[in-house]
């Protein structure tokens, strides 16, 4: 399908960002005002389920079943941005960073679309200057070597930089993968204003815990899974350096076996309202199937603006 996925070859979805407030989410615009929802579906065991087909789906919006328009659970290419931690905290644990990172970049597919955030005080880009992404695995391991660790933490900022970045990706699907303790102190932005950011957005965001939880290492693990809670994505714990490593490649095997769903809303008032979207799955044979996706969105008004 080359760089860019089928899915654009539909339609074309705007995503603008809505108010910095507790109730804001992602606001879809497009001609035919088409909703895409990026979906991942885990069993009991919190492995994802991959190759269920459309009938499994019902999409619900504010109580009123929806008809699914467009479907796919097809392998594509993913705009990916890898946000790493390089503050001071992490120098103990720098092996374990770079070992968790190259794992992820190694499971990558060819032709995503990868950018790395590499972050203490200061907000860097791992890649050289004028390159934004990159599709060489060679590259993406050159950018989290670039910087040494050190200095303060500006987490909330170096995801709202990432967030920005994945923006700028000619790919449809954006999903974030971060590693950090969850601490910062040293952003000029907010955690409230970073989770806004988050919801209006159409990325799916990672976190992997980088805490060494037995030495009685600073971090923010609350701030770590409200991130990936806001966009349907998981919120890593782990204990050892293997455990790092097992993060990575689940979270990237999750990117793999994820599902786009879209569908044209049957209210279709131009009112600037918060629709409520539940997306369901039912499998036959297949119990305690879990699914995480986005909890609703804005609808445009009737001047096509919030």
């Amino acid at each position: 399908m080359g760089r860019r996925l089928l899915l654009l070859m539909f339609f074309s979805t705007v995503v603008s960002a809505a108010p910095q407030d507790e109730s804001s989410v992602a606001t879809f615009h497009s001609q035919s005002d088409l909703v895409v929802l990026h979906v991942n579906v885990f069993d009991g065991h919190s492995d994802a389920v991959p190759d269920l087909p459309r009938e499994a789906f019902l999409v619900i919006e504010d109580n009123t079943p929806q008809e699914i328009t467009f479907f796919s659970g097809a392998d594509v290419p993913v705009a990916v941005g890898l946000i790493v931690d390089n503050s001071g905290s992490m120098i103990a644990r720098r092996n374990t960073v770079l070992a968790g990172g190259q794992t992820f970049v190694s499971s990558s597919h060819p032709e995503d679309e990868l950018f790395t955030v590499i972050f203490n005080e200061h907000i860097r880009y791992g890649l050289p200057e004028p390159m934004k992404f990159t599709t060489s695995q060679a590259h993406l391991r050159a950018a989290l070597n670039r910087y040494g660790a050190g200095g303060k933490t500006a987490f909330y900022d170096a995801v709202i930089a990432g967030l920005d970045r994945l923006d700028e990706a000619s790919l449809q699907k954006h999903v974030l993968v971060v590693l950090s303790d969850g601490e910062d102190n040293a952003s000029t932005h907010t955690e409230k204003e970073m989770l806004a950011r988050a919801r209006s957005s159409d990325a799916i965001i990672y976190t992997v815990s980088s805490k060494d939880h037995g030495s009685g290492q600073p971090g923010d693990d609350g701030a770590l899974k409200r991130l990936a809670d806001t966009t349907g994505g998981l919120a890593y714990f782990p204990k050892t350096e293997q455990a790092v490593v097992d993060a990575f490649t689940e979270i990237a095997g999750n990117i793999r076996r994820g599902y786009s769903i879209g569908y044209v809303p049957t209210n279709t008032a131009r009112d600037g309202g918060f629709r409520n979207v539940k997306v369901m799955v039912r499998r036959k044979g297949i119990n305690n199937l879990t699914v995480r996706s986005r909890h609703g969105y804005i609808a445009p008004d009737s001047g096509g603006t919030r």
